[in-house]
């Protein structure tokens, strides 16, 4: 019995030594230049609904139900989504709009589990054809949760996506 409760102790100062080591926040953002004005380029990128043009998680299920509330493109604009195993559900809100240089968004996921994270879309003219997007998002990982990240890297497991998406908003604009 008492090694019992040895072993139950060790295990817990295990999950709470790993609770303690593990990244209490992420970060992940990917960027690449369009041959096209920083103006339009805003334009289009500010509008939640254009995502459904480039998003990768669109392509990972096109038929996910979607409802809007608001007036895309600007502050308090909310984007819902219901869709596969494969992007869940949730909603994103325009929480900020700084005109020609980012849109700042809430992330709320509720399916297939529940958190919340920061993203946002950054424009910077490069010169007056070409403008540099950055696409990013950022959140918290809570404890006991966080353990997962020591075994799960956030930049890789979302980089790629990211990247595709923009490889898609580039082609996009500019055809």
């Amino acid at each position: 019995m008492i090694l019992a409760l040895y072993i139950i102790g060790g295990l817990l100062l295990f999950v709470i030594f790993l609770a303690m080591i593990a990244p209490k926040k992420f970060a992940v953002s990917r960027s690449i230049v369009v041959d096209k004005p920083l103006e339009e380029t805003f334009l289009f990128v500010k509008s939640i609904k254009n995502q459904d043009v480039w998003s990768p998680w669109k392509k990972k299920d096109p038929n996910m139900a979607q409802s809007y509330e608001g007036t895309d493109g600007k502050v308090g604009f909310i984007a819902r989504w219901q869709g596969n195993k494969h992007v869940g559900e949730g909603e994103q809100e325009i929480i900020e709009i700084e005109e020609n240089q980012r849109v700042i968004s809430k992330l709320r996921f509720f399916k297939p589990w529940k958190s919340e994270a920061d993203a946002y879309l950054s424009t910077k003219a490069v010169n007056d054809h070409q403008t540099k997007v950055t696409w990013g998002f950022s959140g918290e990982n809570k404890v006991p949760f966080n353990i997962f990240m020591l075994f799960m890297n956030m930049d890789k497991a979302v980089g790629k996506d990211f990247e595709e998406g923009l490889a898609d908003l580039k082609t996009h604009l500019e055809s």
